[in-house]
């Protein structure tokens, strides 16, 4: 049982469920016995000053609550660490949650799984993604879903995943394939079982130059809120999977997008699949987004780090 545990809160998340979500958790933690400290920031940057204060006080446990993006920040102070981080899935997205088999819909059953993990002090060793940047836990994308990020984080309305479709529906017509160089370093095959090795051991570096709609980089398999953009990625096998939509008319794209829920969209000859260690994107005048936060301009190059995350989970995931 973990006696001691830090409960930080995205107040915002999902139109003011994450507060909601907080409150129910915390009471249920210290109904249990747990002593839980509750934090709420008025921002990412007064979130991450004050659980880091928290973590150093001693605490052995941040539980995060909120969407993909709660959990984005929570990564940042505890990849690579022995601290355990807790989740429970009350933002828009949910795609980590969801991955690791935690309740992504309902937070009071995500509350009482993490009750329940904190109880058995139960972890599962997963793998992060480290940048130059920081870290995440879920996707990044460049190209055209980034650019719909970007305008879906200046609108107002609507409100949840509808915002995203209205955003990509306005920024299709005028987007333009862009021009990736994309570099693969400990490459696998699909199967992910062997990583191909040039002279002396070292790991061979492949280099891919190709006009994308988008490019992907994946530790679980969804992003968005279900969209299956890396299908098969794991978050325990120790490697990245790579998907780029190739250029194609906006009726293409559209009857191309559906799919993404599936992942069957992998199978279209404009769709290519790669797997490996780390890579690294170059492109001009692109953004990059992990998780549904902003990292910056490329080039940036994602490494995965086996392991580096220790997540509560009941004992039965």
């Amino acid at each position: 049982m973990l006696d001691s545990v830090i409960v930080l809160v995205n107040p915002t998340a999902a139109g003011g469920r994450g507060a909601r979500a907080g409150i129910r958790t915390v009471g249920a933690l210290r109904a249990a016995g747990v002593s839980a400290t509750l934090l709420m920031g008025r921002d990412a940057a007064q979130a991450e000053d004050l659980a880091r204060a928290a973590l150093q006080g001693g605490a052995r446990a941040l539980v995060v609550v909120g969407g993909d993006g709660t959990v984005h920040l929570g990564t940042q102070l505890v990849a690579g660490t022995d601290t355990a981080l807790g989740v429970v899935g009350a933002g828009t997205g949910n795609d980590f949650a969801r991955t690791l088999g935690l309740p992504a819909a309902d937070y009071r059953r995500g509350a009482r799984a993490l009750v329940e993990a904190v109880l058995s002090g139960h972890t599962r060793q997963v793998d992060a993604v480290r940048t130059s940047v920081g870290w995440f836990t879920c996707v990044l994308s460049a190209g055209f879903d980034s650019v719909v990020n970007e305008r879906a984080n200046r609108m107002r309305w609507p409100s949840g995943r509808l915002r995203y479709d209205v955003a990509m529906l306005r920024e299709l017509p005028g987007f333009r394939p862009v021009h990736f160089t994309i570099e693969l370093s400990g490459e696998a095959g699909r199967e992910g079982a062997r990583r191909l090795r040039g002279e002396a051991g070292h790991e061979a570096v492949r280099r891919v130059e190709r006009e994308a709609m988008l490019v992907a980089v994946g530790n679980t398999p969804s992003y968005g809120g279900g969209m299956r953009i890396c299908p098969a990625a794991g978050v325990e096998d120790g490697l990245l999977d790579v998907t780029l939509v190739g250029p194609m008319g906006v009726p293409t794209l559209l009857r191309l997008f559906p799919l993404v829920f599936s992942g069957r969209h992998v199978n279209h000859p404009s769709v290519t699949t790669y797997r490996a260690r780390s890579v690294a994107l170059a492109a001009a005048h692109v953004t990059a987004y992990a998780d549904g936060e902003r990292l910056g301009a490329l080039p940036l190059r994602a490494e995965v780090v086996p392991g580096a995350l220790r997540v509560l989970v009941p004992p039965h995931l």
